[in-house]
């Protein structure tokens, strides 16, 4: 266990103090003010009266402020609590802890209540601010993100898993409505009228607009936003998808709406995962700020080598070299009024990155990052004080952030004024104090870092294993696997061939299509793992993702065996045991999940015979299988042979197969043509049932 500390300079804590203190009075700054779900009231809900502050902010996160400016609410969602940070920090006056009955994703406070979302059981709890609950609704299982209309009488929320949104009147604690949406769903921000609110995605590049939300029949519908399209091949690129869509804030006027994203398939400097991005949607008329690249081209290449410097050019134009990591892994985002700019928490680099919130392509712009991660080993390069920063809250006078740490229990006080706007890193070490210790192992809390760390170069070639498997789940995308070089035998995960090419010549080998499989829940056998099963144990796949989830070197050179033993071994104890499922299905089946259950089981379909389901749904056999034609980007594979893949939670995994080659459940069964099991026979009905049953594994 790591021991209990705190660490504030005493310089820094009178200025921190001082600062907070002068922000708790009047701020000018303010900003203006699928299945029926069942609410328990233990009170009546007032509402809020107009008189009393209204909230700093009207989305949820990991961390915010209260209106009252004295005190803070983190969302502990390892631990189950949601902790009280008194203002202004003192290191002698201890957070206190208030017990959840679930897993807590995000919190908010208003003038008088907390609203904070339960992931399993699905739930919004209202709470007052010594946590005496107040009331409860039932919702979706994963509930986890939150925003509250202007005038604080209804909240959104977003359940993740069960890709829904649900509408609360907050003065019943009633649901008013609730709608099915794409994969996924996480950040909520509501439009300043109160009318309309943008939904984003965890995966995938489109935004849900819902119309109408205060009314009992919404509408919804997907707004294009294309990712990173400054960085893309030609006309946005169609190797450009996006995940890690966590964070969106809209400017006070309600005219830009910023989305914090990963690129996957974006070109730059070595950017073999992509870029980080904060793209631009102007409401009004619902239209991308950034233009899309207009014309095809071949390659990315520097024009004064591959190292050098100069501008990366192709037949479309120029590719910024910014450098594809100003953020790494965007964990949440807050908008600063009194400056006009973005703070983005880079979980997977230890970072806070002030972006400019008027340029067209903010993540091209860094003014400054300020690097919250402290205490870094020389052998293992991962923070042990503030590591993944996660949420993101400001005080009232916008001259501190204060910064919740995942993957260290730690806050993070950075201060945000004060220094030379030239410099583009923060000097100094960034106060900060100590909330918990990891109640894991400690086997399993080092695997915990490193699971969110991209910084290690062992581990990590600049993403870390959440990059792709956030959560433990999937970005959904299909990677291209190709040999890192003619004379070297080692395969390179990539989001996009173009990015490798630095001699001006076309590409010529696109890789192989490999998906980002599923990890969490699925991990228990001992082996094999890869999808052609060439990984005996789950941590020699560990290991073979160090040789693949990089650029070009390996990993250092002076490396020892047991030091790459130690952080294979402490992933994998992680991924088993910190790791947490989504939900299971909770209700007994219905007579259709029956029927495709009995079909499931049946020798005429025979899919239990590869897909069993006492081994969780595979029995990892390597299954000779009839070629697909290959994807296009891709080169055809080499072989047909694919090991089994666990079934469990894949109702929430679209796309389907090694490829990505069905979209939906229902395409993978209509035009599976007997290639896996037999279903040829089915019927429609029989087909139906069958994708039923499948979503309830």
């Amino acid at each position: 266990m790591r021991r209990h500390r705190s660490w504030i300079h005493p310089a820094l804590l009178v200025a921190i103090v001082s600062a907070v203190a002068a922000g708790c009075g009047d701020d000018t700054r303010r900003p203006e003010a699928r299945p029926a779900a069942s609410s328990q009231a233990t009170e009546p809900v007032a509402t809020p009266e107009r008189s009393k502050p209204s909230a700093p902010v009207r989305e949820g996160g990991a961390i915010v402020r209260s209106p009252e400016n004295d005190a803070l609410f983190v969302a502990d969602e390892d631990h189950s609590v949601v902790r009280r940070v008194p203002l202004p920090v003192d290191v002698s006056t201890p957070a206190t802890e208030i017990a959840m009955p679930g897993r807590p994703a995000q919190v908010l406070a208003l003038a008088d209540r907390l609203l904070v979302t339960i992931r399993d059981p699905g739930l919004l709890l209202v709470l007052r601010k010594d946590g005496t609950e107040i009331a409860r609704t039932a919702l979706p299982a994963d509930a986890w993100g939150i925003a509250v209309t202007p005038d604080e009488t209804m909240a959104l929320v977003s359940s993740a898993w069960t890709h829904t949104v649900t509408a609360i009147d907050l003065e019943t604690a009633a649901v008013r409505w609730a709608l099915d949406v794409a994969r996924e769903p996480r950040g909520v921000v509501i439009a300043p009228d109160g009318g309309s609110a943008y939904v984003i995605h965890l995966v995938g590049t489109a935004v849900t607009k819902i119309v109408g939300i205060g009314g009992a029949a919404p509408t919804v519908s997907s707004v294009a936003l294309p990712v990173a399209p400054l960085r893309a091949r030609w006309n946005g690129g169609d190797d450009v998808a996006a995940s890690l869509g966590y964070a969106a804030v809209l400017d006070p006027e309600g005219t830009r709406l910023y989305v914090a994203r990963h690129a996957l398939g974006a070109l730059g400097p070595s950017a073999w995962f992509g870029a980080s991005t904060v793209d631009v949607l102007l409401p009004h008329g619902d239209q991308p700020l950034a233009p899309r690249r207009t014309s095809p081209a071949f390659q990315s290449a520097p024009q004064f080598g591959f190292s050098g410097e100069g501008t990366l050019v192709d037949p479309a134009g120029t590719i910024p070299t910014t450098g594809a990591t100003p953020f790494v892994q965007p964990r949440a985002m807050v908008y600063r009024k009194s400056t006009r700019t973005l703070l983005v928490a880079g979980e997977g680099n230890d970072t806070l990155a002030e972006l400019d919130a008027h340029a067209i392509a903010p993540a091209l712009e860094p003014l400054r990052t300020y690097h919250v991660g402290l205490e870094y080993g020389d052998k293992v390069h991962i923070a042990s004080a503030c590591g993944a920063p996660t949420g993101i809250a400001l005080s009232a006078d916008e001259t501190t952030a204060y910064v919740f740490c995942r993957a260290t229990y730690d806050l993070s006080i950075v201060t945000l004024d004060g220094y030379d706007e030239s410099a583009p890193f923060q000097p100094g070490p960034i106060p900060f104090i100590h909330l918990a210790d990891d109640a894991a192992t400690d086997e399993v809390a080092m695997g915990r870092r490193l699971f969110y760390d991209a910084t290690d170069d062992t581990t990590s070639g600049g993403l870390a294993c959440a990059g792709c498997h956030p959560e433990g789940r999937d970005d959904g995308f299909v990677w291209h696997e190709m040999p890192k070089s003619e004379f070297e035998k080692d395969h390179l995960l990539i989001g996009t061939p173009f990015a490798l090419d630095a001699s001006g010549e076309q590409v010529k080998e696109l890789g192989q299509a490999r998906q980002t499989p599923m990890l969490a829940g699925r991990v228990a056998a001992t082996g094999p793992y890869g999808w052609l099963a060439e990984s005996p144990t789950l941590e020699r796949r560990i290991r073979g993702g160090f040789h693949m989830h990089r650029w070009f070197q390996s990993w250092r050179n002076d490396v020892s065996i047991p030091e790459l033993h130690m952080r294979e071994g402490t992933l994998a104890a992680f991924l088993r045991d910190g790791l947490v499922p989504p939900p299971a299905h909770a209700s007994e089946l219905s007579p259709e999940e029956a029927r495709g259950q009995e079909l499931f089981m049946s020798e005429s379909t025979q899919c239990s015979g590869c897909h069993a389901p006492k081994t969780a749904y595979t029995d990892r056999s390597l299954s000779p299988l009839r070629k697909l034609a290959p994807r296009r980007g891709y080169d055809e594979d080499d072989t047909a042979a694919f090991r089994v893949p666990s079934l469990l939670f894949v109702g929430g995994t679209a796309p389907y197969y090694h490829d990505g080659h069905a979209a939906t459940l229902e395409q993978l069964v209509d035009q599976n043509h007997d290639r896996m099991g037999k279903t040829d026979h089915l019927s429609a009905g029989d087909r139906a049932a069958l994708v039923a049953f499948l979503r309830t594994l």
